[in-house]
Parts: C-alpha cells; structure tokens; sequence
C-alpha cells in the first residue's frame, strides 16, 4: 500500500477509534505500528515538549501494549524513519508523515500485519493529564509576557495577547508532565541586546511570580473555554489551540492537546527559580477541579 499521512482524532478530544494497520516495522526501541487512522497523539520529534499517548492496539482476543505514540516519515520508496532519526521536514514531495504505535518488543506479535482491523484506545486518563499540563504551560507563558511586559526597551514582538513576547523570545526548552510543565528561558546577552531589562527583573521577581499566579487565578476562574482548531484531519495539518479569556481569544500555533475549558482546573501555580542568573525556570503545577 502507498504511504499515506495518518488521519488523526485526537484534536477533539478522542482517545479510541477504529482502523486498519497499513504498516508494521521491527525497530530497536520498539516494534512500530502504523495505522490509517489513530487517536493517539504522537511525541513531535522537533519540539519533543508534550510526551505521546500510551495505550493499547486490539484485535478480536488479542491485544499489545502501545508504550509512547511517535512520529514516523515513510518515503514513496519505503525508507522508514522514526522520530529524531526522521531526516526531511514536513511537507517534502514524496514523504508521507505518520503516527508510529511503538510497542515493547522489538519485533511485533505474528497478528499484527497489514491490512488487520484494529481498535486503539489511548489511556484517557493520562491524555487528561498531559492536556492539563498543557493548557496551564501556555496560560503560564501568556501570564508571564503580561507580568514582564514593563521591563521591555525595545518592541520584541507581540503574543496571543497582544503582550510583550517574552516567551517567544528566551524560551529554550519546554517540557509538558502530568498536570504540569516545566520552562527555561535564557536571560544572556542576546535578550538584553533585543531591550529586556534582566536586572530588574532579577531584582522583582518574588512580585512577578506573584503578579503571574494572581493572572492565573483569575483565568482559572473566568472558566473560559479552550479547544484546538486544525486546518484539516491529518498530522501534519495545522492545528491551533485557542482560548476565550477575558481579554481576548488567545490562539497559538499548538499541536499538542489541550482541555475543554478552564473549569477543569482548581488552581494552576508558578514558582520562578532564577537560581542561575543566566537561566530563569519556571515551574507551573496545575490541579484537577475535584
């Protein structure tokens, strides 16, 4: 069968589906399995900040687990990449992209092969989770750019907001847990040079953690809605996560996933560790409504 692009269900809060295995590889980190159509939401191999479903792949009496649902390339020819191993960016002529089931074992059980009909069912309660963490990451972000938004000299370019775009211009790594994330951004030269203000910000930053977390607190309780809105049905169609606060509807190029609404947290909190002067880390704990 000719590669195609996997059609995926998850940007609206699916978490199982009906399919049919199209390929199956043997790999060194797992046996992937790749089907037309998934719920799972994949690892991206090129910003690896929210983590890929886990679950499992059913048919009939048999079942497997599904430990981390990953990105796969397949060229018109058959070469097969998986995640960082993937060597052209998307959208080349001739590739097709894929959400890859990676299972335990090197090798997959003798059912799984082509043209099998599978059920796949991602594990709803850490898809909540992740999209927990994922939400409050970019509320945590928006609330950030607000709270530093007076340190600016110069005009570093706007966020979702309309705010100073702090998160755009220092952050380096970002990494989505469970009902969580975890920032770093970098406070060297560069971001000086561009009219950011890293002494003061130094000097204040008990009143901007707290000027962040009253933000938050108040978004939290607008219980605004948010959802993710895509281009078109497969992986490698755009997909945006928007959010009607208050001051506006934030949308923010995203393809993780996300909550349904803001009530469905008690409390998202920051702590703002600049412990290395050089490198602000900002942890975010969100906390399911009961």
């Amino acid at each position: 069968m000719a590669a195609q692009d996997t059609v995926v269900s998850f940007a609206s809060g699916e978490t199982a589906g009906e399919s049919i295995v199209r390929t199956v590889r043997s790999h060194q980190g797992g046996a992937i399995v790749v089907t037309d159509a998934t719920p799972f939401h994949p690892i991206d191999h090129t910003w690896p900040d929210q983590p890929g479903d886990a679950g499992t792949i059913a048919s009939g009496d048999e079942s497997a687990d599904v430990v981390e649902a990953v990105m796969v390339a397949e060229s018109e020819d058959g070469a097969f990449f998986v995640g960082a191993e993937i060597p052209v960016k998307r959208g080349v002529v001739g590739w097709a992209w894929q959400v890859g089931h990676r299972l335990a074992a090197p090798d997959a059980p003798d059912w799984l092969k082509p043209g099998v009909e599978v059920s796949l069912s991602a594990d709803a309660g850490l898809r909540a989770a992740l999209s927990r963490g994922h939400t409050s990451c970019h509320l945590a972000s928006l609330a950030l750019d607000l709270a530093v938004a007076d340190l600016w000299r110069k005009d570093p370019g706007t966020d979702a907001l309309g705010n100073p775009d702090f998160e755009g211009r220092a952050n380096q790594t970002s990494r989505i847990h469970e009902g969580g994330a975890v920032d770093e951004y970098r406070l060297g030269k560069s971001l000086r040079r561009a009219g950011f203000d890293t002494e003061s910000f130094a000097a204040s930053l008990g009143e901007r953690e707290q000027r962040i977390n009253e933000q938050l607190s108040a978004w939290v309780a607008s219980g605004a809605s948010s959802r993710i809105v895509t281009d078109g049905p497969t992986i490698i169609d755009m997909r945006r996560w928007e959010c009607a606060l208050p001051e506006g509807t934030a949308s923010i190029p995203c393809g993780g996933t996300h909550v349904h609404a803001l009530s469905e947290f008690a409390s998202i909190v920051v702590s703002l560790d600049l412990s290395d002067p050089q490198l602000l880390v900002m942890t975010t704990v969100a906390t399911p409504a009961a």
